[in-house]
């Protein structure tokens, strides 16, 4: 399964290399995107398949965020919160740290604490790393997502779907 996840993960990457803009720009190219700008504030949401690498296991997974950007910088913060719908039932929450280099692409990091229905007093470390693309239409972009965390009991990895709302 690991050797399938690494070929869907080069894919995934390659296509998103091929959707980058060109190294040419045309002048009005130029001051199209230097006009553009992000709304300040997302929700955004994604839904994934979870891969589970040290059990083995694969489950449904959801996330929720709220990203805000500072001033007019690629930088932007805010928090987030992932369901695991597994037996255990994952939860975590984190504040979500994210930098867009470029116009379509932004990868986050976001620290946090994770626990398991069962047992909800028992709160451990979790840390999420994430890279979207997304394509706009009008407020809303949409694009694939690639997530890999790590928290105590396991390691997961995830490739799927995020949408968001700017505003």
């Amino acid at each position: 399964m690991i050797k399938y996840l690494k070929i869907l993960f080069l894919l995934a990457c390659i296509l998103c290399m091929n959707l980058l803009p060109a190294q040419e720009h045309h002048h009005q190219d130029h001051e199209d995107h230097k006009m553009h700008r992000h709304q300040p504030n997302e929700f955004g949401l994604a839904a994934f398949p979870v891969y589970f690498m040290n059990k083995k296991e694969v489950a449904f997974g959801l996330h929720f965020h709220y990203l805000r950007l500072v001033g007019d910088s690629p930088f932007g913060w805010g928090l987030g919160y992932e369901r695991i719908f597994d037996e255990h039932g994952h939860n975590t929450f984190g504040i979500v740290g994210s930098y867009r280099p470029i116009k379509h692409l932004s990868f986050n990091l976001s620290p946090g604490i994770t626990f398991e229905d069962e047992d909800a007093s028992e709160i451990k470390f979790a840390f999420h790393i994430e890279s979207m693309y997304d394509f706009e239409i009008g407020n809303v972009h949409i694009g694939p997502l690639i997530e890999l965390a790590f928290d105590p009991e396991d390691t997961h990895i995830s490739l799927g779907l995020h949408v968001g709302y700017g505003f």
